[in-house]
């Protein structure tokens, strides 16, 4: 499917729930990113997804935290780049935005954490200390 295809698919509501596993979230994501600045796309993002989960009777599925932390670490890698690359560049060279069970978050939140609650509703600040790389 073309990026086109899925944006289109996404936005319209139309893509089959099954078709719309981890891996496109974080290329939707991407998308998004590469046409407009992060808070117009996090804004963008966030809200065409609540209305993807309700349009498929998942509205309980939307997590406000993991949806911001992954629209912003999909930035950071973009920008790192010095360029806007392709989806495929992109993934291939950041192939641990797409791991979901065991994934980029998990070095930054706590498990009970991303279960909660308050994380699913709002954005909340990752709580686990991570070394960074000398």
């Amino acid at each position: 499917m073309t990026d086109h295809e899925l944006m289109e698919q996404f936005e319209r509501a139309t893509l089959p729930v099954e078709c719309f596993r981890h891996a496109e979230h974080v290329r939707v994501a991407f998308l998004y990113l590469g046409e407009r600045p992060v808070l117009e796309a996090l804004h963008a993002f966030s809200g065409a997804l609540q209305r993807f989960a309700a349009a498929h009777g998942k509205s309980k599925l939307y997590h406000e935290t993991i949806t911001w932390a992954y629209i912003f670490l999909i930035r950071e890698r973009m920008a790192r780049t010095g360029r806007t690359p392709s989806w495929e560049e992109f993934a291939k060279d950041n192939a641990d935005l797409l791991t979901w069970k065991g994934g980029v978050l998990d070095r930054f939140y706590r498990e009970e954490t991303l279960r909660s609650d308050l994380a699913r509703e709002i954005f909340v600040f990752p709580d686990k200390y991570v070394e960074t790389e000398p």
